[in-house]
């Protein structure tokens, strides 16, 4: 007679802080093409580069969307 045992240990993964930047100059140096929300198209006119597409960084961060457009800190 055989007997099988499992033992199943459930650890909770932990979500990296999100980071608050202080400004669009620091926020640019991670993100050079700043931070968006999914699926927003900017209004301030054409940019450089393509943002990082994120709602949590960005909602951390929508002080800096000044055109209010979805996308904080585009270049």
């Amino acid at each position: 007679m055989f007997f099988v045992v499992f033992s199943m240990v459930l650890v909770p993964t932990a979500n990296p802080a999100v980071k608050v930047f202080k400004n669009c100059t620091e926020l640019n140096k991670v993100y050079p093409g700043g931070i968006a929300l999914p699926g927003a198209v900017n209004t301030g006119g054409t940019t450089k580069k393509t943002p990082k597409y994120n709602k949590v960084l960005y909602v951390a961060n929508i002080k800096s969307d000044r055109d209010k457009d979805g996308i904080a800190c585009e270049k």
